[in-house]
């Protein structure tokens, strides 16, 4: 495991200064992150979760521990489902939701262009910053899922893979609801996230995208070590940071990591190695069928 940080050996001083304080959102997803990390009493700790699940529509009766066991709001956010409680589909070809969500956008990424939004498009290089795996995915398919607070917030492999790399991206950190992704220009190529980079063998390589947003404390991942979370110096820094990894191998929904708080996961693949299904709008469960392999 090979930490580095590409794209960086030229960044001045003022530079980094510069986009420290070109993202909006930084202090405020800091702000949320202490709160999040903060231990509640014992005896609150149900009184509260009842009450945001409540409020958010969230399903308790998928948790894997008692309300109780989830010393904090963080925590809670980035709870295991208990056994069960979803089902990933077995079918050879399958291509599964790595995560729970709602499709915000599905299509083909022509001349490397991803929507957004209805009237509002980036382009797949900025997404992932390298030209090379860009050009690799000009032209597959793509699907964008949204997790809101009400979601499972633990994201998982689409398919069976070797982890390449962890690319960490620093950014912005605007909300990535519809409202804000209606009117704000290539946001989700702008705000912080960790381009997630598998080789799935017959299907080429893969990128999924964790895109962090407004309120999100830190991004966790599966298979990294534990000083790789995203936040403190890291997000401070301004700085990329690449984690790459050998002989890491993952199985269809295997996790990948965890938001403590609601973003968007973005999936592209390789052209004509792939084919998605569902519609802009549509809920989607993790494990559940959204394509298969052509």
């Amino acid at each position: 495991m090979e930490f580095s940080k590409p794209g960086t050996t030229s960044d001045s001083a003022a530079e980094r200064t510069r986009r420290r304080g070109a993202r909006p959102g930084a202090a405020y997803s800091a702000l949320i992150g202490s709160v999040a990390s903060r231990a509640l009493p014992l005896p609150l700790r149900g009184l509260a979760y009842r009450a945001f699940a409540r409020m958010v529509g969230a399903n308790l009766d998928e948790t894997e521990l008692d309300l109780g066991e989830y010393s904090s709001l963080g925590d809670f956010f980035a709870r295991k489902l208990r056994a069960g409680a979803r089902t990933v589909d077995g079918a050879a070809d399958a291509i599964i939701a790595p995560c729970d969500g709602v499709i915000a956008a599905r299509g083909t990424a022509v001349d490397g262009a991803l929507v957004q939004a209805k009237g509002r498009s980036y382009q797949l290089a900025d997404l992932v910053a390298t030209e090379e795996l860009a050009s690799r995915l000009t032209g597959g398919a793509y699907e964008t899922i949204y997790l809101s607070p009400r979601d499972y917030h633990r994201v998982h492999a689409p398919v069976a893979a070797q982890i390449v790399s962890y690319d960490y991206i620093p950014g912005t950190l605007w909300p990535v609801n519809r409202w804000a992704t209606n009117r704000r220009e290539g946001l989700l190529a702008r705000n912080e996230r960790v381009v997630i980079r598998l080789n799935a063998g017959a299907l080429g390589h893969v990128a999924v995208v964790m895109v962090g947003a407004a309120g999100v404390g830190n991004i966790r991942l599966a298979h990294a070590p534990d000083s790789a979370v995203f936040r403190g110096s890291w997000r401070a820094s301004g700085e990329r940071r690449r984690i790459e990894l050998s002989g890491v191998s993952v199985r269809r929904g295997d996790e990948l990591g965890a938001f403590r708080l609601g973003s968007t996961v973005v999936m592209v693949f390789e052209p004509g190695k792939v084919s998605l299904t569902g519609e802009v709008g549509q809920a989607v469960q993790f494990g559940q069928r959204i394509g298969g392999a052509t």
